[in-house]
């Protein structure tokens, strides 16, 4: 079944919980957050499948976003109360990988204008709403509703710093110059 009706009069049940919370809490909308990061990195699978990209080492953007999705799933279950949390390991992998792009990059002396290419734009997109769902889980940690593992924390900090090692790797092996602002 699609609907429940329970959620009607703007009430949610999170995991393991007996009671309703408002759809307009910190944690609901943490939760939504990280929802609309997750199917957003789907747009971002997709066109990166299309377009074959890969880094140097040989790994395809679609499994590095696969991997992101899969760990979202992670993050959102322990932030609704299962047993749940993102082990070290999986930040020093998001670490490794973002380490490897940058070495494949010219260094950064300025920021960029978004939307050199079609997937690029779209990874600088998902790299924004997911900044906002680590400000939305910050949120709930710092109001003590909810106790997020500190490597959580982490792997919500750096899926942005890949987000944006894979919009400039795109534009790269676009053959794409990146454009700085002119600030006129």
């Amino acid at each position: 079944m699609l609907y429940t009706r329970k959620g009607d009069g703007g009430t949610t049940k999170t995991f393991g919980c007996d009671q309703r919370i408002s759809k307009s809490s910190s944690v609901a909308e943490a939760l939504g957050s990280l929802d609309e990061t997750n199917s957003f990195l789907g747009l971002c699978k997709f066109s990166s499948r299309k377009e074959k990209l890969k880094t140097a080492s040989g790994l395809f953007f679609s499994d590095i976003v696969n991997t992101m999705q899969e760990n979202l799933f992670i993050i959102q279950a322990e932030m609704a109360g299962a047993s749940k949390k993102i082990e070290r390991e999986k930040v020093v992998e998001v670490e490794t990988i973002v380490d490897g792009i940058e070495r494949e990059l010219p260094p950064i002396k300025t920021f960029f204008i978004s939307g050199s290419t079609e997937c690029g734009a779209l990874f600088d997109i998902a790299r924004t709403i997911s900044r906002r769902a680590e400000r939305r889980a910050v949120v709930v940690v710092e109001e003590g509703k909810v106790k997020l593992s500190p490597d959580t924390m982490a792997y919500l900090n750096r899926l942005s710093s890949l987000l944006y090692a894979l919009a400039r790797l795109s534009s790269y092996k676009s053959n794409v110059e990146e454009k700085a602002p002119s600030y006129k």
